[in-house]
C-alpha cells in the first residue's frame, strides 16, 4: 500500500514542485503545521493512562509515536494507535493501563492525505463512531476493532469510496433492529470486512444482500454475529472474486448452500459451529480453486462423506470437525488418492461420532498430507502400513476412537512427524525402538490403550541402554506395559514438560537419578502402579501444574513441591502423619487436592482457608479426628467437599452453608450429630448430598425438596431422622438416587415419587462426576465416576407402612429398589414388570401378601432379589431370571410359597403317582379318582352320622324320652332368660 502511496504522490507532487517552487514548500510548511496542531488537538481528547503519547511534543510530528509520514512530502498519512500491550499479564501493569479513552475530536479532518487509521483494542467507553469518519476522502485503512465504540454503526462510513480495508469487529451494537447495512454499498473499493463479534441478528436488510454489493471484495469475515439465515440459493451474486469466507459460531440452520459452489476462486471457507445439516452438495466438487474448507462444528445430521469431493485436487485444507458425518470414508480417501498430484496438506475429521470404517492404504499416496485429525471418531481396525510413506506428516492425531491392532512400525520412518497421538485405542502387541528409529522431530508422543482380555496386552519392549532421537516435551503413556522397572531413558528427555506412565506396571521404586533431573514439568502422573518407597521432592513445575500419584505404595509424610503446583491427588497410598500444618501457605495455588484413603490422622489445619481457589477438597477415608473448622466461608468456589469415612465429631459447622458454588458434599461414615442444618437451604445447586451413617436426629425437612431442586443423588441413610417422609422430596424431579435407609421414619411412601422423571431419563444424559456408597446388590458398593448409572431408591430399615404404591413402577429406569425391613402391606404391584432395567428388589422383612407376580419373569435384568420374611403364597416363577435364583433364603419366611428352590412342594406336585400297571383300558386319571373318593367319603359320613343318631332314638324309647325331656327344659330357660325381660322393658317405654 505504501507503494502505491508514493506513486501516487510523485505523480501528483513532482510537478507542483518545479512549477511553483518556494512558494509550494511553504505551503507544505503551513500544512505541516495545521497537521501538528490537528494531532495536539486530537490529544487533548484522548484519555492516556500510560502516557503512550508523551513523546507527540516538539516541532516533527513525523517523530511521534504511532505517527506516519509520508518520505517526500512529510504530510501525515497513518496515525497507528493500536494498544499493542494486550497480551500483558492483568497482574500489575496489565494491557488495561495501556487503553487509550475519551473522545475523537474533529480536528483530525485538518489530516487531508490521512490513509491509514487504527484504533484498535482500546476502550472508549461506548461511545459512537463519530459521523465525521465518513469525511476522510482518501481514508484506505479504518480499523475500529475492539476500541469499546457502540450504538448504532454510522451510515456516514459508505462514503469512504476509497477504502480497503475495514474492521469494526466486537463492534457492540445496542438495538440490532435500528441498524442497516445499505451503507456497505457505498464501498466499492472495499477488499477486506470484518463485522465479527457484532450482532446483525436483526438488522433491516439481509446481511448478504448488502455484502453481494460490493463486487471488489477479497474477504468477508462475519464469526459469531448471531446470523441465523443463510439462503439456500441466491439470485443476484457479484462477489465471484471472494478468495475468503469466514462464518463460523453464527447459528445456521439450513442444508449447504448452493451458491457457495459458485465461488471458484475461494481459497478459506469457515463454517464451522453451526447447525448445517445434510450432505455436502456434488456442486463443490467444480470449486477447483478452493484451499482450504472448514465445516467444522456444524451438525450435517445423518450427512455422508460424498466420494466426489474427492475432485477438489487442489484442495490444501479440509476441516469437517465437530459434525454428525457418518459412514465409512474408503472412497472419500480414494477418491483423493487418484488425483495426478493431491495438493492435500490438512485433513480434519475431528468429532464426528458417527464416522467410521477402516482407514484405507490409500491414505498413503496423499504424499504432501502434513495433518491428519482423526480424533473423536469410530474408526475401527489397524493404522495401515502405508502411512510410513507420507514423509511430510507433521502431526498424526487418532485419540478416541475403536482402532486396535499393532501399532505399525513404519510409523518410525516419519523424520519431520512432531505429535503422535494414538491415545484412547485398543491397541496390542509391543512397541519397540523400530516405532521411533527416525522421529527426530517428534515433540508429542501419546499412546494408550483399552484392550480387554482376550486380547493381548500393549508392550513396550525396549531396551535400557537405548537413547531416544528425539527429545520431547510432552510423553503420554497409559495403559502399557514398562515394568517392572522404571525406564532409564526418560533421563535423557531433558526438555520434558509432561511426564505421565499411568498403569505401566511398575512395581520398584523411583530411580535416584529421578531426583535431579531439571524438568520444569505442566503434568506428572505415575497413578495406578505399584511403586514404593518415597516420592522426589525436588522436582519442580510451572504454574496451574498437576501432580497425580494415586493408587501406588508410596509412604511417608506428605511430600513438599514447589509452591505453584495447582492440582494434587495422592489418594489410595500409604501416606501418614498429620496433613501439614502449613499447607495453605504452601500450596497457596492450589484449585484441588485429592489425599484420601490414605492413614492421615490429626485434624484439618486451619492453613486450609487461605487456600482461596480451592476448588476440591477431598480428604476421605482417612484417621482424621475432631471437629469440622468453620473457616469455609474463605473457600467461596468450593465445588467438591468430600471429608467421608473419617472420624469427625460435633455440628456441622455453620460457615460450610455459605458455600453458595459447592455441588458435591460427602459426610457420611463420621460420628456427626445435631439436626438437618438449616443453611442447606443455601444449596440450590447441590447435585449430591451424602450425610449418611453419622448420628443426625429430627426431622426431615420439607424444604429439601424446595431449596434443592436439581439434586440428583441424596443419601440420608442409618441416622435418627424420625417423622414422616415429605411430598415436597417429588418436587426434586431431576432426582435419580435417593436413600433414607436405616432410620426411624414412618408413614406411607409417597405416591408421587412415580413423578420423579430423572428415574425415566437416560443416565447418559445426565451424565457427571460424584461418589457415593450404595447398598446394593446385598453389599456396600463404592459407586465413583460411574454414580449417575445409579437409579433407584432405598427406604429399608424404617417403620414405614401401607402398601407399596403402584405409582413406582412408572419409573422406567430405576435399578435398584430396596423396600426391606418396614411394616409394608398390600401386595406386589402386577405392573412391576414395566420396571424392565430392575437389577436389585429386595422386599424382604415387610407384612406384603399374595402371590408373585408372574410377570416379574420378564425383569432379565434381575440379579439381586430378597422376597423373604413375608406373607406371600403360590408357586414361585420358574422363567428366565428366576431359574438363577437357586438360594432358599431369597424365599425364606413365607410358608405359603411353594417350588424350587423351596423344599415346599405345591399340591400338584405332591399326589401319588399314577400306578403305571394299571387297566389300559382305565383311562381315569388320578385327579378323577380323588373327586370321586372325595364325594364317596361325604355319603358314607352323612350315612353313619344321620342314622347313627336317629335310630338309636327310635329304637331305646328311654333315651328318646330323656332327649326330649332336654329340649322342653332348654325351652323353658332361654324364657325366663330372654323373652320375660324383654317384655317388661317394653311395658316400661310404652
Amino acid at each position: 500500500m505504501e507503494e502505491e502511496e508514493d506513486a501516487e504522490h510523485r505523480f501528483a507532487i513532482s510537478p507542483e514542485k518545479k512549477k511553483y517552487g518556494k512558494r509550494f514548500s511553504a505551503c507544505l510548511h503551513a500544512q505541516r503545521k495545521a497537521e501538528k496542531g490537528a494531532l495536539l488537538n486530537f490529544k487533548k481528547g484522548l484519555i492516556d493512562p500510560s502516557s503512550r503519547l508523551s513523546s507527540w511534543i516538539g516541532e516533527e510530528c513525523c517523530k511521534w509515536h504511532g505517527i506516519v509520514c509520508h518520505k517526500r512530502t512529510g504530510n501525515v498519512i497513518k496515525i497507528k494507535l493500536r494498544n499493542t500491550f494486550i497480551s500483558v499479564d492483568d497482574e500489575g501493569d496489565g494491557y488495561q493501563n495501556y487503553e487509550l479513552g475519551g473522545e475523537i475530536r474533529p480536528s483530525l479532518l485538518d489530516l487531508k492525505s490521512l490513509r491509514y487509521l487504527d484504533m484498535s483494542s482500546n476502550n472508549f467507553g461506548g461511545i459512537q463512531i463519530p459521523n465525521f469518519f465518513g469525511s476522510f476522502p482518501k481514508l484506505r485503512y479504518l480499523n475500529l476493532s475492539s476500541a469499546g465504540f457502540g450504538g448504532p454503526i454510522p451510515p456516514h462510513i459508505g462514503n469512504l469510496s476509497s477504502l480497503r480495508f475495514l474492521d469494526l469487529s466486537s463492534y457492540s451494537i445496542d438495538e440490532p433492529s435500528a441498524n442497516s447495512l445499505k451503507w456497505l454499498s457505498g464501498l466499492q473499493s472495499l477488499k477486506y470486512l470484518n463485522l465479527g463479534s457484532v450482532d446483525l441478528s436483526k438488522v433491516k436488510n439481509h446481511w448478504l444482500q448488502s455484502v453481494d454489493m460490493i463486487p471488489s471484495l477479497l474477504e468477508l469475515h462475519l464469526p459469531q454475529c448471531m446470523l441465523s439465515n443463510l439462503p439456500l440459493s441466491f439470485e443476484f451474486f457479484n462477489l465471484s472474486s471472494l478468495l475468503v469466507l469466514d462464518l463460523p459460531n453464527n447459528g445456521f440452520s439450513s442444508l449447504f448452500p448452493s451458491w457457495l459452489s459458485k465461488l471458484e476462486k475461494l481459497s478459506y471457507l469457515d463454517l464451522n459451529s453451526n447447525n448445517l445439516r445434510g450432505t455436502i452438495p456434488i456442486e463443490l466438487a467444480n470449486t477447483t480453486s478452493l484451499q482450504t474448507l472448514d465445516l467444522s462444528e456444524n451438525s450435517f445430521l445423518g450427512g455422508q462423506l460424498h466420494e466426489k469431493m474427492g475432485n477438489l485436487c487442489n484442495l490444501r485444507e479440509l476441516d469437517l470437525s465437530l459434525n454428525n458425518f457418518t459412514g465409512d470414508i474408503t472412497k472419500f480417501i480414494d477418491g483423493f488418492s487418484r488425483c495426478n498430484e493431491s495438493k492435500l496438506e490438512r485433513l480434519n475429521l475431528g468429532y464426528n461420532a458417527g464416522l467410521g470404517g477402516i482407514l484405507p492404504d490409500s491414505i498413503g499416496f496423499l504424499k504432501n498430507l502434513r495433518y491428519i485429525e482423526l480424533w473423536k471418531n469410530s474408526f475401527v481396525g489397524k493404522i495401515p502400513d502405508s502411512i510410513g510413506n507420507l514423509s511430510s506428516l507433521e502431526d498424526l492425531i487418532l485419540a478416541w476412537n475403536y482402532m486396535s491392532g499393532q501399532i505399525p512400525a513404519t510409523l518410525g520412518k516419519l523424520s519431520k512427524l512432531v505429535v503422535l497421538d494414538l491415545f484412547e485405542n485398543n491397541w496390542w502387541g509391543v512397541i519397540t525402538e523400530a516405532h521411533f528409529t527416525n522421529l527426530t522431530s517428534l515433540k508429542e508422543l501419546y499412546i494408550s490403550s483399552n484392550s480387554l482380555p482376550p486380547s493381548p496386552p500393549l508392550v513396550a519392549n525396549i531396551n535400557t541402554k537405548w537413547i531416544p532421537p528425539f527429545s520431547l516435551q510432552y510423553l503420554k503413556f497409559r495403559s502399557c506395559q514398562f515394568g517392572p522397572k522404571f525406564p532409564t531413558w526418560i533421563r535423557h528427555l531433558t526438555e520434558l514438560q509432561t511426564l505421565i506412565f499411568r498403569r505401566a506396571g511398575f512395581s520398584e521404586t523411583l530411580p535416584d537419578w529421578l531426583w535431579d533431573m531439571n524438568w520444569e514439568l505442566e503434568e506428572l502422573d505415575f497413578g495406578y502402579n505399584q511403586l514404593r518407597g518415597r516420592v522426589p521432592t525436588t522436582l519442580k513445575f510451572k504454574p496451574d501444574s498437576t501432580v497425580y500419584l494415586m493408587s501406588n505404595l508410596f509412604e511417608g509424610p506428605i511430600p513438599p513441591w514447589s509452591s505453584n503446583v495447582a492440582s494434587i491427588s495422592l489418594s489410595n497410598n500409604l501416606f501418614s502423619g498429620p496433613i501439614p500444618f502449613d499447607i495453605g501457605h504452601r500450596y497457596p495455588d492450589l484449585t484441588d487436592l485429592d489425599l484420601s484413603q490414605n492413614s492421615l490422622n490429626g485434624t484439618i489445619p486451619l492453613s486450609i482457608s487461605k487456600i482461596t481457589n480451592l476448588v476440591t477438597l477431598i480428604l476421605s477415608n482417612n484417621y482424621l479426628t475432631g471437629e469440622i473448622p468453620n473457616f469455609w466461608d474463605e473457600l467461596p468456589i468450593l465445588y467438591t467437599l468430600d471429608l467421608s469415612h473419617n472420624s469427625f465429631i460435633g455440628q456441622i459447622p455453620s460457615t460450610l452453608s455459605t458455600l453458595n458454588s459447592l455441588r458435591f458434599l460427602m459426610l457420611s461414615n463420621n460420628h456427626l450429630s445435631g439436626e438437618f442444618p438449616l443453611g442447606f437451604q443455601n444449596f440450590s445447586s447441590m447435585i449430591t448430598l451424602d450425610l449418611g451413617n453419622n448420628q443426625f436426629s429430627g426431622e426431615l425437612p420439607s424444604w429439601i425438596g424446595e431449596k434443592m431442586p436439581v439434586l440428583l443423588a441424596l443419601s440420608l441413610r442409618s441416622n435418627m431422622f424420625k417423622g414422616e417422609i415429605p411430598r415436597e422430596f417429588c418436587n426434586m424431579t431431576s432426582l435419580h438416587f435417593i436413600d433414607v435407609g436405616s432410620n426411624n421414619l414412618s408413614g406411607n411412601i409417597p405416591s408421587c415419587f412415580g413423578n420423579l422423571k430423572g428415574m425415566t431419563w437416560d443416565p447418559e444424559s445426565q451424565r457427571y462426576e460424584g461418589q457415593l456408597n450404595v447398598f446394593s446388590k446385598g453389599r456396600d458398593l463404592l459407586y465413583k465416576d460411574n454414580l449417575y448409572l445409579v437409579i433407584g431408591i432405598i427406604l429399608s430399615g424404617n417403620h414405614l407402612t401401607g402398601e407399596i404404591p403402584e405409582e413406582l413402577t412408572n419409573l422406567s429406569r430405576m435399578n435398584t429398589l430396596n423396600l426391606s425391613m418396614n411394616h409394608l402391606i398390600g401386595k406386589i404391584p402386577e405392573e412391576i414388570e414395566k420396571l424392565r432395567q430392575l437389577e436389585t428388589l429386595d422386599l424382604s422383612r415387610n407384612e406384603i401378601h399374595g402371590t408373585i407376580p408372574a410377570g416379574m419373569a420378564s425383569l432379565t435384568l434381575l440379579t439381586h432379589l430378597n422376597l423373604s420374611h413375608n406373607h406371600l403364597s403360590g408357586r414361585i416363577p420358574t422363567a428366565n431370571q428366576f431359574n438363577t435364583f437357586i438360594d432358599p433364603s431369597i424365599y425364606m419366611g413365607n410358608p405359603d410359597l411353594c417350588g424350587d428352590p423351596l423344599q415346599n412342594k405345591c399340591k400338584d406336585e405332591t399326589e401319588e403317582e399314577p400306578d403305571h400297571h394299571q387297566d389300559p383300558h382305565d383311562h381315569s386319571s388320578p385327579n378323577e379318582f380323588g373327586e370321586m373318593g372325595f364325594f364317596v367319603s361325604i355319603g358314607v359320613g352323612f350315612v353313619v352320622g344321620f342314622w347313627g343318631v336317629c335310630a338309636t332314638l327310635i329304637i331305646k324309647s328311654s333315651w328318646r324320652h330323656a332327649y326330649f325331656q332336654f329340649v322342653g327344659y332348654l325351652g323353658d330357660k332361654l324364657f325366663v332368660i330372654f323373652i320375660l325381660p324383654l317384655a317388661s322393658w317394653r311395658r316400661s317405654i310404652s
